[in-house]
């Protein structure tokens, strides 16, 4: 069916000509679909109930495995296992470089692969591994698992923010990933009062307190990864929990949200993701977002406890900056969506952060330095949300997508060596906090220079697509081209 158009306006993020009805009902000559505002509100309900929960509980049990060594580091770890010098710091940063390696292969295999079966097994995988470094006592073992457990969780955050966007549009796709991501600095939180708990079964077993929170925090992941062969969902098209007419109408939103672009696998996609200026771009400005939030996940436990607090309070005192970083992602993804931009969303934030570091970093007072690393958390965790739905929508096409998101991640994920290594100086860090506020820094200027670039070539294909007469029936000419279609809009 089709409806006579009253007006036609410009969608800013992706320059489509949408027609409404006199009850506001978006239709389309070429499909027939027909979507209320009403319907559309209630198919977003449906996805965040029954796809949110459960991938943010999959990204709470990853980042918790990955990061609890800072809180078995405090338990006696180091003593324990003999990690003196820069032992720690190799142990932490030797899982970033498999982790990073291989996320764009992950990615092109999601996309190959059901994702109910792809994601489920490499999570089972790690929480193998996670329950067996309860076996490791010597800092070489350490580091074979460490490495192995890169390898492992390496595909579930760039395929699961490549996910959401298989079922999002862009422009609702922050808040999600936000939602999402919220769940790491849930895992900071919640890392601190399980590694308190645990550690008193100091002996229990032969094992010592931090090797049962390596294997208790293992065995968790396991059950979940066990469940979630028969709790994934796959895809739009064949979800279960929507009906027929509702999945007719979710796929017709993304379809045109993506402006149609091709969604087959080709090798001429994945270059395309690769030879982009801009997605190296993209890359620097979430390296600059996630070195300070490994250093806040690795080394929040140590610093508090640097700060002139026992080991216990440590734990313990580490819970309050992650608690409040959860609430500013939520609240700044939500916003970010709402006004539909991402650049603000990232520098402003990143300012927060930045004051927070100063304090750190010019502080000798325990008070001070305290709520410094509340102000570091409170404004870094919310940029990563934010920057990874402003990556993936800078790239058009379904593989384009999916390959840039992972080359941001992976790639973005080497800093995290960077993040193992520069708090080497107790009990200020002063090497550590200026470091982070250096790669912030990086992250505001060249957030700038693409919301700049992106309006730069926003207005010279408006100027393009209104001297051709280019504009949405003509989709099919370009459909192959991805983020270089004179109908691609970027978000600024």
């Amino acid at each position: 069916m089709s409806v006579s158009p009253t007006t036609e306006k410009m969608d800013t993020a992706t320059t489509e000509k949408t027609s409404y009805d006199e009850d506001n009902v978006l239709s389309s000559k070429e499909t027939g679909v027909e979507i209320s505002d009403i319907a559309r509100a209630k198919i977003l309900r449906k996805l965040d109930l029954h796809l949110l929960p459960f991938v943010s509980l999959l990204y709470l049990l990853s980042f918790l495995d990955r990061a609890n060594i800072g809180n078995a580091k405090v338990a006696g770890m180091a003593k324990d296992a003999h990690l003196t010098g820069l032992r720690y710091n190799i142990v932490a940063a030797v899982f970033f470089i498999p982790y990073a390696l291989a996320e764009v292969p992950s990615n092109v295999l999601l996309k190959l692969v059901r994702p109910s079966r792809w994601i489920p097994s490499i999570m089972l995988a790690w929480g193998l591994v996670m329950t067996l470094m309860c076996l490791c006592n010597t800092y070489h073992e350490l580091i074979i698992a460490r490495t192995i457990l890169g390898l492992a969780e390496s595909g579930l955050f760039p395929g699961v923010t490549f996910y959401l966007s298989l079922w999002y549009r862009r422009r609702e796709v922050a808040s999600r990933v936000a939602i999402f991501f919220s769940a790491a600095t849930v895992a900071g939180a919640f890392g601190g009062l399980l590694a308190f708990a645990i550690e008193k079964m100091e002996g229990i077993g032969g094992l010592h307190g931090w090797q049962w929170i390596f294997c208790l925090e293992g065995l968790a992941t396991m059950l979940v990864a066990a469940s979630s062969y028969y709790f994934m969902h796959d895809y739009p098209e064949t979800a279960t929990f929507l009906s027929e007419t509702e999945r007719e109408q979710i796929v017709y939103m993304l379809k045109e949200d993506g402006q149609d672009l091709a969604t087959h696998y080709d090798i001429k996609f994945v270059w395309q993701a690769f030879t982009d200026y801009k997605t190296y771009v993209q890359i620097a400005i979430y390296m600059g977002l996630l070195i300070p939030v490994y250093a806040i996940a690795l080394f929040t436990p140590t610093i508090v406890q640097e700060l002139g607090f026992t080991a216990a309070d440590a734990q313990l005192l580490s819970i309050p900056p992650f608690f409040c970083g959860c609430i500013a992602t939520i609240a700044v993804g939500f916003l970010s969506d709402k006004y539909n931009m991402r650049g603000p969303f990232v520098i402003g934030p990143c300012l927060v952060s930045l004051v927070g570091y100063i304090v750190l970093y010019t502080t000798k007072s325990p008070g001070a330095g305290y709520a410094g690393a509340i102000l570091a958390a409170v404004g870094v965790y919310p940029t990563i949300a934010v920057d990874l739905a402003w990556a993936g929508s800078i790239a058009g096409g379904d593989v384009r997508r999916g390959v840039v998101i992972a080359m941001v991640i992976g790639l973005g994920n080497l800093g995290g060596i960077c993040s193992s290594f520069v708090y080497i100086t107790p009990p200020y860090f002063h090497i550590g906090h200026g470091t982070m506020a250096g790669w912030l820094g990086l992250s505001i200027v060249l957030s700038f220079f693409a919301m700049w670039d992106y309006n730069r070539i926003n207005k010279q294909r408006d100027a393009y697509c209104a001297r051709e007469g280019i504009d949405a029936s003509r989709r099919a000419e370009f459909r192959e081209m991805g983020s270089e279609s004179p109908l691609f809009r970027y978000t600024i």
